[in-house]
């Protein structure tokens, strides 16, 4: 019975840190060889790290990828191929390629067919479509490799078929969003289906600015049977044997991970996302302003997660509008993640911006203005104390304030990253309710309620004035999402919107303070992504912009 050994490596790149994914490559290569494997397969674009973005427009950088990986082939000549996959040059035309490493050389190069253009892709501006590449054959088997957006339409894979493929092997850059592993199952197994070979598809892990990509490698046999499941947001490497026999090549049943539910998968984004951009961009400690309110309390408890407790500075800033009971939630949630926290009134800076403001402010009334300078003199002692202490300063605005602009640009918008960016209030409630009931191994911190549910539960509030509750401002949380759901997720019409039953005079509301708040979005803080239309680079509108839909108007040239 002939054999095949693939090595799987599912592992964690950082962009433009070539010398380390390579490092990384070869540790893979070693565990290959040392298993008996015929080849080890890293994701697409693995060696520059992924998105590179414009790194690929410069030539010294394509020039050093080539140069590494011509390092590494030499390096991983005495045993298994290596599979990785980088920017190349071919004359003028750049490509994104996936090269086969053996003997010390390049035994055989694939270039990617399909570039992805939508949501958080922009493969056009950077690289050329290539001709389909045909299969190339390690030992006793011969293998096709559509490059991930290649496995999403199935010219290429009944090309590879076609022309001698026996197995599919897609390497992926593939980023999370919400449901995204049913549709990636649902394209590979009508793949399979259709040329009736084994599929391998590995992806890579770990996050990139706003983006996590989440594993969850997997093998199909023909029929579309499942034979291997890798996890989630873990760095692993898995061999896999393929065995021929009279029906073909077919992979032995392996690893079975346990995939967690849309919840638990949301929040473990929130913490690989952030882990990953403190640990690649060099922080190893964050604070924030804990406010007593449920959006801060589970920024805390998600920092908390990612990098542990004793590394989280919480800060309380209260000034007079601020209840006695907000600074008893925030001690509750600093003391419940063990959390240190520190008190910074704002009313001696305050009284100093009000009298150097008085002469100018003088025969006008209190308004906006006087609250957002609280926000702002918070974002300014916050800013103050991440530079101090080379702590980053974490903001805790959601995506419905986010969407509306319920939020004060240059005050608490200050800081370097925002991990509960693409998410709704409705589901910062639930995420915390789960939190409080749920605990991994991977989460740094403590097990049991970590948010007191009063946090959950009370009448959300900026505390910028006497009595001040969100709902004086905006709809109800439950209205304002679900309208926003429809206009940024689903791009719906107002007359959709309409249909659902709301009142159109919030629709509109909400619709006037979406597009008046891009401003506030171009300058804000990279978060998380959650969804396939959170706010960078899946939605992309003018930051001036006149139109409105003109549907319920009774003048269409209001």
């Amino acid at each position: 019975m002939t054999r095949f050994r693939l090595t799987l490596a599912q592992l964690n790149p950082t962009v433009g840190d070539l010398r380390g994914n390579a490092a990384k490559a070869r540790d893979a290569w070693a565990q290959a060889k040392a298993a008996g494997a015929d080849m080890v397969a890293l994701p697409e674009m693995f060696l520059p790290g992924y998105q590179p973005q414009d790194l690929v427009m410069k030539p010294a950088f394509v020039g050093d990828c080539q140069h590494v990986m011509e390092e590494l082939a030499a390096d991983c000549a005495d045993g298994p191929a290596l599979g990785i996959g980088l920017p190349w040059f071919e004359g003028a035309e750049l490509f994104n390629i996936y090269v086969i490493l053996k003997d010390g050389k390049v035994l055989a190069q694939v270039v990617k067919h399909h570039l992805p253009n939508f949501n958080v892709f922009d493969e056009k501006r950077y690289f050329a479509s290539g001709d389909v590449t045909g299969p190339y054959r390690l030992g006793p088997l011969r293998i096709g490799t559509p490059i991930c957006e290649d496995a999403w339409h199935g010219d290429v894979c009944e090309t590879l078929a076609e022309t001698g493929a026996e197995m599919l092997l897609v390497p992926n850059g593939s980023p999370y969003f919400r449901g995204k592993r049913g549709i990636r199952m649902t394209h590979m197994v009508s793949r399979v289906v259709e040329t009736g070979l084994p599929l391998v598809y590995l992806n890579m892990v770990g996050g990139q600015d706003d983006q996590v990509f989440d594993g969850g490698s997997f093998v199909l046999n023909p029929h579309g049977e499942l034979a291997l499941q890798l996890p989630v947001f873990e760095e692993a490497i898995a061999h896999v044997d393929f065995v021929e026999d009279e029906n073909g090549w077919h992979a032995e049943p392996g690893e079975m991970a346990h995939l967690p539910d849309d919840w638990e998968q949301d929040y473990r984004v929130m913490v690989e996302s952030l882990r990953d951009y403190l640990r690649k961009s060099g922080f190893s400690n964050v604070l924030l302003g804990l406010s007593g309110g449920v959006d801060s309390a589970l920024v805390a408890a998600i920092a908390s997660d990612a990098i542990g407790p004793e590394n989280v500075r919480c800060v309380m800033l209260p000034s007079e509008y601020t209840a006695p009971e907000s600074l008893e939630d925030a001690e509750g949630v600093a003391r419940a993640l063990g959390c240190r926290l520190d008190t910074v009134p704002i009313s001696g800076p305050r009284a100093a911006v009000t009298d150097a403001l008085a002469p100018l402010f003088a025969g006008t009334q209190p308004d906006v203005t006087e609250e957002n300078v609280q926000s702002r003199l918070r974002g300014l002692l916050l800013m103050a104390l991440s530079n101090k202490f080379g702590e980053m300063l974490l903001t805790t605005g959601n995506k419905s304030e986010v969407a509306v602009g319920y939020a004060t640009i240059y005050g608490d918008m200050s800081g370097g990253y925002n991990p509960i960016k693409d998410l709704y209030k409705m589901r910062v409630f639930e995420t915390c309710r789960w939190r409080n009931a749920n605990h991994r191994d991977w989460m740094k911190g403590p097990a049991g309620t970590v948010i007191p549910p009063r946090v959950i539960e009370k009448p959300p509030s900026a505390e910028l004035r006497e009595d001040q509750k969100d709902e004086d401002s905006l709809p109800p949380y439950p209205v304002l999402d679900r309208i926003l759901e429809m206009l940024v997720d689903e791009e719906a019409s107002i007359g959709e919107i309409l249909a659902e039953g709301f009142d159109i005079a919030d629709v509109r509301r909400v619709e006037h303070l979406l597009y008046i708040s891009e401003y506030k979005r171009f300058q804000s803080a990279p978060g998380a992504r959650l969804t396939m239309r959170a706010f960078w680079l899946d939605r992309r509108y003018p930051i001036v912009n006149r139109w409105r839909d003109p549907t319920g108007y009774s003048n269409r040239g209001a």
